[in-house]
């Protein structure tokens, strides 16, 4: 029961982003426009936002919104930064894609994409540094057709980098000692059962599952799950060189918004 995807929301990156620490802008970018092309190769309508200097992280577009059947619920951020990126977001979602928003209400509410993994069957929301338990009520209000369960992340990554989809129903995790601390929690919690598939390094963990290909990080990145990989998976697989434009986000998922469409899109 995977989400069929359409389009993809990406966001070009801004030279601010050199606020975050340092890094080779050019081979980021270089990586981010490899990263476009892998999206729309695998089937997707990929609409690329134009870099805005005021958003110095706004190429961490998950951060915004979490969107499932048609619906967007728009996230909110402790940073003030990130609050702008969510808020232009929903303008965008809004008025340029017709998509329906949902507001929070709940102003002590604090709610990041990174945080939010559907699984096709429910929601496990991490609660974290940037998504406490009133944001997890907001995605439980927001999609009532589904199961949500909060899931209690220690530190300061956030719940997709230790879990993504690697399939219908398999859970991809690495055997890092706090990624598997997450795991036992989701499995006591969850409304239905799951396989896994465990990787050696815990960067690997962080997967995109699109309609049927698995895009994961690059061999010269994850050398060991590489090869377990190309042992277990008999799926289409992908793989891509994140290495300098993800040095301060939760890796491939974060940087793109997936959803899908019935109607075309006008072009922004």
């Amino acid at each position: 029961m995977s989400p069929k995807y359409t389009h993809a929301i990406v966001a070009r990156i801004s030279e601010a982003l050199l606020e975050s620490g340092p890094f080779d802008l050019k081979l980021a970018k270089r990586q981010h426009e490899q990263y476009c092309t892998l999206l729309r190769e695998i089937g997707l309508d990929v609409i690329e936002l134009p870099p805005d200097d005021m958003l110095p992280e706004g190429v961490f577009v998950e951060n915004c919104a979490v969107i499932c059947n048609g619906v967007a619920l728009i996230c909110r951020s402790n940073n003030p930064k990130r609050r702008r990126e969510a808020a232009s977001m929903a303008i965008i979602l809004k008025k340029e894609l017709d998509i329906p928003v949902i507001e929070m209400e709940d102003p002590h509410a604090r709610l990041d994409g990174g945080d939010v993994l559907f699984t096709g069957r429910e929601f496990f929301i991490g609660i974290s540094g940037s998504t406490n338990e009133e944001g997890a009520r907001a995605v439980a209000m927001a999609y009532p057709e589904y199961p949500v369960t909060p899931i209690r992340v220690n530190g300061s990554k956030r719940l997709k980098y230790y879990v993504t989809m690697a399939g219908p129903d398999v859970l991809c995790v690495s055997k890092s000692a706090p990624c598997q601390e997450i795991v036992k929690r989701m499995e006591r919690e969850a409304s239905f059962t799951y396989q896994k598939l465990t990787l050696p390094e815990e960067t690997a963990a962080n997967m995109l599952y699109i309609n049927g290909t698995i895009v994961h990080r690059s061999p010269t990145e994850i050398p060991d799950a590489y090869k377990t990989l190309k042992e277990k998976i008999d799926i289409p697989t992908r793989n891509i060189n994140i290495s300098e434009f993800s040095q301060y986000s939760s890796g491939l998922t974060s940087s793109c918004l997936l959803l899908r469409r019935w109607k075309s899109i006008r072009s922004i």
